[in-house]
């Protein structure tokens, strides 16, 4: 494990031990992977245990729709971190290219709040992922490759998230 992968996963163990959670957003193909993750969280990575905190910000139509229409799709993602995120919580955005308006003002729009931002991303985003508290670069610029090893990435994160409950 890179020593930047293993200070996400540190960001993320914090985050849950503390009492925080993790939002996580992204689209298409991210999108899935950010509900995936999520999921594995409130249900069940490996251990058996009590539900940990995490909402993937891609589920809620109503929400994506409204704002993409009053405000613009750049702001999809932004518009939830404002309202659900708070200081110690961790912002994960996943972007195959790295350069996804909406998921680069989510980060944003974390940082400002007081989230610990992690950004995976393949080697096209590169550049982009250095601005954030941990930026996981894939080193391809194929999606699928991207898409295949962020799942890897995500299951570290979760197994993480777990053993930090258990610390």
């Amino acid at each position: 494990m890179t020593p930047t992968l293993e200070a996400a996963c540190a960001a993320v163990a914090v985050a849950i031990r503390t009492g925080n959670k993790v939002l996580a957003f992204g689209n298409g193909g991210s999108a899935t992977q950010a509900q995936h993750f999520a999921a594995e969280l409130v249900v069940r990575y490996k251990e058996d245990r009590p539900g940990l905190p995490s909402i993937a910000l891609t589920c809620d139509g109503a929400i994506l729709t409204a704002c993409a229409n009053d405000y613009a799709y750049d702001y999809v993602f932004a518009r939830q971190v404002e309202a659900l995120g708070r200081p110690g919580d961790v912002a994960l955005g996943l972007s195959t290219s790295g350069t996804s308006p909406n998921v680069v003002k989510a980060l944003e729009a974390a940082r400002a709040r007081g989230l610990v931002t992690i950004l995976v991303t393949g080697s096209r985003g590169a550049a982009e992922a250095a601005k954030w508290d941990h930026g996981l670069v894939v080193p391809s610029a194929e999606t699928a490759h991207v898409q295949e090893v962020t799942l890897a990435v995500l299951h570290l994160l979760c197994k993480a998230a777990e053993d930090g409950v258990r610390s």
